[in-house]
């Protein structure tokens, strides 16, 4: 299982990121998906996740309504659409694959004026 992230960077408050996570090693298109980030100092969170048909998503409570998981079985290929990103989204933030252990390197977001 490989998971490679991108698309992390430095934005100003209230500006939007596209997160990118590039699959293999696994059959992608029958396994859920989710994303996570961790902050320095705290625990590694379950920020989104999506079925494997991508027909029904979940989010934490702080990012509903800001942030949209989606999903390109074709690309093997998940992400993760942030807008309206306020400072406490900073964090390194990683993707996983349902039922297997691994986690890519992850990608930085930094929120911040």
């Amino acid at each position: 299982v490989q998971l490679v992230e991108s698309g992390g960077g430095l934005v100003q408050p209230g500006g939007s990121l596209r997160l990118s996570c590039a699959a293999s090693g696994f059959a992608f298109s029958r396994s859920g998906m989710s994303w996570y980030r961790q902050a320095p100092g705290k625990e590694r969170e379950l920020v989104a996740s999506i079925t494997s048909a991508g027909d029904t998503t979940n989010y934490v409570d702080s990012v509903q309504g800001r942030f949209t998981i989606s999903r390109d079985n074709a690309k093997n290929t998940v992400y993760l659409q942030m807008n309206s990103l306020k400072p406490e989204d900073t964090a390194v933030y990683y993707c996983k694959a349902r039922y297997f252990a691994s986690w890519g390197q992850g990608t930085q977001v930094t929120v911040s004026s």
